[in-house]
């Protein structure tokens, strides 16, 4: 009687770890999150990033050399409000793609700050 009860518990235990195991194409999420609706300026409705889409949004960190023969966007090309906002300067070199600003030294090419460009 004992052995059919723990045969019958250990089934059970089992088909419940079945039912709520998630199928091979769930999405799997990061910790980030970015803004999907803005009103007035400000966000008022969050989107979390898959882990795909969180590797993308940054694909170049603190310290990646661009390297001397890389396209960077001129000085004049950045959008006036993100030169006011985050103090940017023509004497250094910027990358803006992918609705980042990359600010990177000229004379190491490698970048220095990651500024958050998105339109608002």
């Amino acid at each position: 009687m004992t052995k059919s009860l723990l045969v019958l518990g250990a089934a059970a235990v089992a088909l419940t770890g079945m039912t709520t195991a998630a199928p091979a194409t769930a999405k799997r999420y990061s910790n980030q999150t970015t803004c999907s609706k803005y009103r007035h300026g400000r966000c008022v409705a969050w989107k979390r990033l898959t882990r795909a889409q969180a590797r993308r949004a940054a694909q170049y960190r603190v310290g990646y050399r661009f390297g001397p023969s890389y396209s960077y966007t001129s000085y004049s090309a950045l959008p006036r409000t993100y030169v006011t906002r985050y103090n940017l300067r023509p004497n250094y070199r910027y990358v803006y793609r992918d609705n980042y600003v990359y600010v990177v030294n000229p004379r190491t090419y490698a970048v220095e700050r990651i500024l958050d460009a998105v339109t608002r």
